[in-house]
């Protein structure tokens, strides 16, 4: 069964940085698109930032300059590098990633989410 867990989330003070990891296991074949989502309690997921397997990227407007998504193929993994946070991205982060498990075709797969809070 595919897992995706997520790591690094906590307090920071605002101006501060932050990197997420978010890793994928399981008889797993191929990962096509992986991203990171954040979502306020009662709100929509929003999308933060995504990444194809050939490297090209996406992000939300309020995030361009400050976060970096990145990828290491062979461990399955997704990083987010988070700097000069604001109390705004104070969310949970979560993990996600569109996976093909070795038979199957591909399906969406989520993380349980990470806390992120910006405060001093």
């Amino acid at each position: 069964q595919v897992q995706l867990v997520e790591s690094g989330g906590g307090l920071v003070q605002p101006g501060g940085s932050l990197r997420l990891s978010c890793a994928a296991s399981g008889r797993i074949f191929s990962i096509s698109l992986m991203g990171w989502y954040r979502q306020a309690p009662g709100k929509q997921r929003e999308l933060v930032a995504a990444i194809t397997s050939g490297g090209s990227t996406n992000y939300a407007d309020s995030v361009k300059g400050r976060f970096t998504i990145s990828r290491d193929n062979a461990k399955n993994t997704v990083y987010l590098q988070m700097n000069s946070l604001k109390p705004e991205d104070t969310f949970v982060y979560y993990c996600n990633a569109a996976i093909r498990e070795y038979g199957l075709g591909y399906a969406t797969y989520w993380g349980r989410g990470t806390q992120v809070t910006v405060s001093s």
